[in-house]
């Protein structure tokens, strides 16, 4: 106001001083305000550096990485803005009020980008911490910065219509089908990711497999929207956060938790193979130590038995014999609880299933003490490996398709 009497005095007309007296103030408002901007935005820079250094906790660390305190520094100067300003605009009531508006979007805009700063160092922070490590903390960000942002956009509304901000909640209420379906997708991947959080159904590094979306690899990330997993040909695979409890997938963290991981395979034997074995097989097969107590221990209760219900030896069919199947099946079983790689204290049996037009199937099924998978498929080939070429000393053979080279 004194400059624009001094202009007056000067002899300028009425509107030029108006003028000249709005951008001389305004000038020099802006200089000082930019120039006590940038001088606080100096200082707290270099004190939050030298705090973050000094300090024992690492989120300011992550504070200071995400600039948080050059966004906190912009906050005075749009203050002194507020009570400057409209100095500037005497004799401009309406520009006066517009750049006032405008200054108050700037300062919601701000707030939501403070907001928005602090939320990704609370997230970069959390996740350092071993028991949020597993937890879907980007979902719960992005649900906060949604709300965020909804009533940031609301109250630039209020302004820019100058109706109270209460009256936009109000036809939020209205309009709630609309949005709804605008939102429909975060609003699902909203009660899929509290649904997966709750029930600690899917977590960050989990091994998953989802046939249906070809997925199979460890997880991670889980956010609002999407849970990304990285396939183990190094592809991503990215899956709608709610489908995880829509559809059906395999968490695999049960295994990596436990004590082994399983084995269940099969070899399938010829059943023209199978037959009774005579004195002179069980003499040969003695010699297996692994088996040579137990076919001692047999033999003689077998013998005992068809001696004392007077048996009729001269077919083997008459009474109780052994098999070279059976024997096989007893060898296999003693193989595998002395492997050094088959954890004991898990179930370990070998069992023979229902024959198929193919022959008959002995399977394996037994938990690897090893359960990174290259060492588990090492393990699993080298049992099946012994087994195969100890298939010969039963007289047993694996069943396989005719070709044009069998006699």
């Amino acid at each position: 106001m004194y400059l624009y009497k001094y202009l007056l005095k000067t002899g300028m007309s009425e509107n030029l001083a108006l003028y000249l007296n709005l951008i001389i103030l305004l000038v020099g408002i802006l200089l000082f305000v930019g120039l006590l901007d940038l001088i606080i935005l100096k200082i707290l820079r270099a004190l939050s550096v030298r705090i973050a250094r000094k300090s024992k906790t690492n989120f300011d660390d992550f504070l200071v990485a995400h600039r948080v305190p050059s966004y906190v520094a912009h906050i005075f100067p749009l203050m002194l803005l507020f009570k400057f300003v409209p100095m500037a605009f005497i004799g401009f009531d309406y520009a006066g009020v517009l750049v006032l508006r405008i200054l108050h979007i700037l300062f919601v805009v701000l707030a939501l980008a403070l907001v928005k700063k602090l939320f990704r160092s609370t997230t970069d922070y959390l996740k350092t911490k071993s028991r949020f490590h597993d937890k879907p903390i980007d979902s719960y960000i992005q649900v906060f910065m949604i709300f965020a942002w909804i009533i940031g956009i609301m109250a630039i509304f209020a302004i820019i219509t100058d109706v109270e901000i209460w009256k936009f909640f109000t036809a939020l209420g209205a309009g709630s089908a609309i949005i709804l379906l605008i939102f429909k997708d975060s609003i699902l991947g909203l009660v899929a990711s509290i649904q997966v959080s709750i029930n600690d159904m899917v977590g960050i590094g989990d091994w998953i497999t989802f046939d249906k979306y070809g997925a199979d690899g460890d997880v991670i990330e889980i956010n609002l929207a999407t849970v990304k997993v990285q396939n183990f040909d190094k592809t991503i695979t990215t899956i709608p956060t709610y489908a995880m409890i829509s559809d059906s997938f395999k968490n695999w963290r049960g295994m990596q938790v436990s004590g082994g991981r399983r084995i269940k395979r099969a070899l399938i034997i010829s059943q023209k193979s199978v037959c009774f074995l005579s004195d002179e097989d069980l003499t040969e097969l003695k010699r297996i130590q692994l088996i040579a107590a137990y076919l001692n221990t047999r033999t003689r209760e077998i013998n005992t038995y068809n001696t004392q219900q007077e048996v009729d030896k001269s077919l083997n069919i008459n009474g109780r014999n052994l098999t070279n199947f059976g024997v096989f099946r007893k060898y296999v079983s003693s193989y595998l609880e002395k492997h050094s790689a088959i954890n004991k204290t898990m179930t370990l049996m070998v069992r023979q299933l229902e024959p198929t037009s193919q022959g008959i199937p002995l399977e394996i099924y037994a938990f690897s003490a090893d359960k990174r998978w290259e060492n588990y498929e090492y393990v699993m080939a080298d049992i099946f490996d012994h087994l195969l070429a100890a298939l010969p000393y039963f007289e047993l053979k694996v069943f396989e398709l005719p070709t044009s080279l069998d006699g």
